[in-house]
């Protein structure tokens, strides 16, 4: 067995404010692995400013990967446990490898076809006119669940574009998520989330920065609409530390991002614990391309989690790779009748 790989540089069709700056480009990697006429492919999908091993020695470690490929996998994974997006490349590469469709990794009746997943649909930073237009397409796209990212423009206009939305659709007809990547600061948080609270959100994702532990446990106990640990996630390696996490500051929800958090393996040890404390949890795409999303949707699908998914990414790049995902109706579909087309590697 042998195995390569390329580096890959995504490019957004339009450029996407997030509370971090403007993404034009998202770099990434395409992992192979072959012997003889099979070969399995997967996705290193580091996520540069975010992930925690956007690192110097990142391609160096890639290349570690690939010469010691035939090494037992579970060593693998923990000799890789600090490059959380390789190992999920790595898995994926290899369930890729065993499968009799390099595409179909888990085959479910959302491969066959037959099963939509229901997603959140996205509304990117912007002005305030750029989201209201977001937001309008969504709904006409037929959503019923829409995230929007909060925190860059000016936290008024922003309610002003949630008010407008309530306006017209209640939350029974309309679910609405926020994500303020960790833009609030602690001391004028909860009285944001009062303010947001009018407005039937479901839940917020990392309302205040990542490691201010006492901070967001506080604001978990006292806050009037439901939290999400997001960022909070990332760079836990340890099971104990994991459980810490959850018992102290105690969320409402976890979301997981495989390729942040040791891809299957990892989400799957989260999502064990959370089960136990009785937190509540999704899964969303880290702007993977159309590799890694098919591995996280249909990985997602076989966890029947009813909730919807943050899983409507691919179609932000001019370049992604061509395949049978699509969105229709505020769902994820896997359309048989489409062919992936992968001539990168």
């Amino acid at each position: 067995m042998k195995a390569t790989f390329k580096k890959y540089s995504l490019i957004f069709k339009q450029a996407s404010g997030t509370s971090r700056g403007i993404l034009k480009t998202k770099e990434t990697y395409f992992l192979k692995i072959e012997d003889g006429s099979s070969y399995g492919i997967g996705e290193c999908a580091v996520f540069k400013g975010l992930s925690v091993d956007d690192r110097p020695d990142y391609e160096e470690k890639l290349q570690w990967l690939c010469k010691n490929i035939h090494k037992n996998k579970f060593d693998l994974l923990e000799a890789l446990k600090e490059f959380p997006s390789i190992q999920f490349g790595l898995e994926q590469a290899l369930l890729s490898f065993k499968s009799v469709d390099p595409f179909e990794l888990f085959p479910s009746e959302f491969t066959e076809s037959k099963k939509p997943i229901e997603i959140n649909g996205l509304i990117w930073m912007g002005t305030e006119a750029f989201m209201q237009e977001q937001i309008q397409q969504k709904l006409e796209a037929g959503f019923s669940t829409i995230k929007m990212k909060i925190g860059a423009i000016d936290f008024d206009a922003e309610l002003k574009l949630l008010k407008s939305i309530r306006a017209h659709f209640s939350s029974k007809e309309i679910e609405l998520r926020v994500d303020a990547n960790g833009a609030f600061h602690p001391k004028e948080a909860l009285e944001k989330l009062k303010r947001l609270s009018e407005f039937e959100i479901h839940s917020i994702e990392q309302p205040i920065r990542q490691g201010q532990v006492e901070e967001m446990a506080n604001l978990c106990s006292k806050t009037p609409l439901p939290i999400a640990l997001d960022e909070e996630l990332i760079g836990v390696f340890d099971v104990t530390k994991k459980q810490e996490i959850l018992q102290i500051i105690n969320p409402q929800y976890i979301i997981l991002k495989p390729s942040l958090v040791g891809g299957i393996k990892g989400s799957e040890a989260w999502i064990e614990l959370a089960q136990k404390h009785q937190i509540g949890w999704w899964i969303t795409s880290a702007l993977e391309s159309n590799i890694g999303l098919n591995a996280i949707a249909q990985w997602t699908y076989s966890l029947n989690n009813g909730m919807p998914q943050g899983l409507g990414t691919g179609n932000l790049f001019t370049n992604n790779v061509e395949s049978p995902l699509q969105v229709e109706n505020g769902c994820l579909i896997y359309n048989n009748s489409k062919n992936w087309r992968f001539n990168i590697l």
